[in-house]
């Protein structure tokens, strides 16, 4: 079966329009002259519909079995095996990277929902003895009730699944709100859950800009938990709003990711790791590696080293395989990156190559900036502190590595870091004194896996709340439960 887009909200089991009958269109990103589709703008009464209609829907969900919830999601994931081509497709289509990219994102996608339906099934209560002779005690796991999903743009596909996965195996129900630029794929995220089953109303919807949804997705009072995955400005504003009513968050914000190398690293390893890390997706991801801190001894041969790789990238729409980087996702991001670079320019920074949008040939109609390189980085560049979110990479030059160590960590970020190096003390060092919360020894800094707590701190976020057996604990409570064993005892 072919997944056919409908282009509309989905609030309690039916595909339909905002009740603004306004809607806003995706453009392809590689060619803004192609309307991808139009989706509903929708408002704050329909965000209240989809609220009304999730928390309707929590009583009858809270009590489906865990096998049959279990079953449901299994049947997911298997559909997005099956589908991953035509999901990869409008992926593409809607953020611009890479078909190989988008294939890695459907797979990985897969993967973390798997891994978070055996969490779920794992989750259970704890017993034990009370200090009390005559009392016994226990605890249970329950939902929470209607949780916000909003997820990126830069990983459309993945993320509803690493929020959605464990929200429906502990319980909940949820209204799902996709990035403007990807609601396709949001879509597709629903489709796959209506197929394998899913009871109308336990996921609703909603469509439409994120500045004009977000308060209405947070304040309500039936919502009880909000996930959120995007920049650390929207973050801290959910956080407020959030804060005014208790309402549980987690948020998984920016980034500006450092990768250090020693003067005794695997070069080619790290010139290697160092190009993947800041070029894949077009530099869009949160813990991609946007600042190159090198020892000084070895910072000419790596730079020169990068410099060759990244002439070899080939500039191109996703859909073309010959492509090896596709456009950022959108003209407001291309606005964005640019105008970062352009102040970076006004500042001194010295760009080796790059440092401008593309525009040879039919690229000139897309969202295409060139891999960009800062080799003369010091820490008063914005660049040097501030997150790009696109293909532009940071190189800094330290004497040594108490200098790489303090350039590390001195920014408000803390998300991810890697480091290079043969010396097992300097590493086991690094991994400890590394101000993020995931960290990485020979390995890029965007690398994860779904078994592993993921998350940030200082500015990237609160914690490690997004994966591993944290993921569904976040949408739990836990409650504890007393009982005089002799009253229970008399009944029978």
């Amino acid at each position: 079966m072919s997944m056919q887009l409908n282009c509309k909200n989905y609030v309690d089991g039916q595909w339909r329009d905002s009740k603004s009958g306004r809607s806003f269109a995706v453009q392809d990103p590689a060619d803004l002259r192609r309307e991808v589709r139009r989706y509903p703008l929708s408002t704050r009464d329909d965000v209240a519909q989809a609220i009304e209609g999730a928390a309707a829907a929590f009583g009858h969900w809270r009590r489906v079995s865990l096998a049959e919830r279990t079953r449901i999601l299994r049947r997911a994931a298997a559909l997005i095996r099956d589908r991953r081509e035509e999901i990869a497709a409008i992926v593409t289509a809607e953020n611009g990277k890479l078909l190989s990219e988008s294939l890695a994102e459907i797979d990985a996608a897969a993967l973390e929902l798997e891994f978070q339906i055996g969490e779920g099934e794992r989750q259970f209560g704890r017993s034990g003895d009370c200090y009390r002779d005559q009392f016994m005690a226990y605890s249970r796991k329950e939902p929470l009730g209607v949780v916000s999903v909003i997820v990126p743009w830069n990983f459309p596909f993945n993320v509803p699944w690493r929020k959605l996965g464990p929200a429906l195996m502990a319980g909940n129900t949820a209204v799902f709100k996709p990035a403007s630029q990807t609601p396709g794929v949001g879509e597709a995220v629903v489709q796959i859950l209506i197929e394998a089953g899913l009871p109308p109303g336990v996921v609703q919807f909603v469509t439409g800009s994120g500045g004009d949804l977000s308060e209405a997705l947070v304040a309500h009072p039936q919502i009880r938990a909000v996930t959120f995955t995007g920049s650390t400005d929207v973050g801290r504003r959910i956080a407020e709003q959030a804060a005014r009513d208790f309402t549980r968050t987690q948020l998984e914000m920016g980034g500006k990711n450092p990768m250090v190398v020693l003067r005794d690293a695997d070069l080619g390893l790290a010139c290697q790791d160092a190009v993947i890390g800041a070029f894949s997706c077009a530099g869009q991801w949160c813990t991609a590696t946007s600042r190159l801190i090198v020892e000084e001894p070895v910072a000419d041969e790596l730079v020169d080293a990068v410099l060759e790789r990244m002439h070899a990238i080939r500039l191109g729409p996703g859909a073309d395989r010959a492509s090896t980087m596709g456009p950022v996702a959108g003209e407001h991001q291309l606005r964005s990156v640019l105008e970062h670079v352009a102040r970076a320019r006004e500042q001194g920074a010295h760009f080796a190559l790059g440092g401008g949008r593309s525009d040879v040939g039919a690229l000139a109609h897309g969202c295409f900036v060139e891999p960009s390189l800062i080799v003369n980085a010091n820490e008063e560049l914005d660049a040097a502190r501030e997150e790009i979110f696109g293909p532009v990479l940071t190189v800094f030059r330290v004497p040594d590595y108490a200098g790489a160590l303090r350039l590390a960590n001195a920014v408000p970020y803390g998300l991810s870091s890697s480091i290079y190096t043969r010396d097992v003390e300097r590493a086991l060092h690094f991994v400890e004194h590394s101000e993020v919360g995931l960290t990485h020894v020979n390995v890029h800094s965007a690398y994860k896996e779904p078994q592993q707590c993921f998350g940030g701190v200082k500015a990237s976020g609160f914690g490690l709340a997004e994966a591993g057996s944290t993921g569904i604990q976040f949408f739990q409570d836990e409650k504890s439960i007393y009982i005089r064993k002799g009253a229970i005892a008399a009944g029978f």
